[in-house]
């Protein structure tokens, strides 16, 4: 049996024409929409050219395909949830009085961050970014928070700190940018 193989640039070439038509019926499956499928077949390569740790493929057609159908998924989720997103923003903006109607450009703008917020919420625990919206949505008291959550105050507490610190580090992140 062939050891695992680190891809190069022929492995990612030899990759591609093996298997791109395959990903992109499985995306198309999946999406319903060619365009989209394309597009995340594309962004599917990229990622494999661009990945800054080695990858490394099984031999044989299945490795190919696993290795592909993962990072493809990971894209197709981000586009999905990118898109739900999108369209309770459009919803949002339509619920507002004109004069209070942002530009375009302060709509894409107010989408970015948007945006940003959700990544960040996604990579907190479960607890901590409840206990972070309960307090900064609601308005909950840390004590109405403990009780809805059924943790004691102290985890609140220490939830809000966790938090707090993953917010702080993702702005210092965006003004190095």
């Amino acid at each position: 049996m062939q050891d695992a193989q680190t891809l190069d640039l022929h492995a990612v070439g030899h990759l591609y024409r093996g298997h791109h038509q395959w990903l992109v019926r499985w995306l198309r499956r999946r999406l319903g929409c060619p365009h989209h499928a394309d597009d995340l077949a594309h962004d599917t390569f990229a990622r494999v050219l661009t990945r800054r740790e080695a990858l490394y493929l099984q031999p044989g057609e299945g490795g190919g395909r696993a290795l592909l159908s993962t990072i493809a998924h990971g894209l197709m989720v981000d586009h999905l949830r990118r898109a739900a997103l999108e369209r309770a923003f459009a919803e949002a903006l339509t619920m507002l009085p004109e004069p209070l109607a942002p530009s375009a450009e302060e709509r894409l703008m107010l989408f970015e961050t948007l945006l940003e917020v959700d990544r960040l919420l996604d990579g907190l625990p479960v607890k901590v970014r409840q206990a972070l919206l309960l307090s900064q949505v609601d308005g909950l008291p840390y004590a109405q928070i403990a009780a809805e959550l059924g943790v004691s105050l102290s985890s609140v507490q220490q939830y809000m700190t966790r938090a707090f610190s993953a917010c702080y580090a993702a702005r210092q992140h965006m003004e190095l940018q």
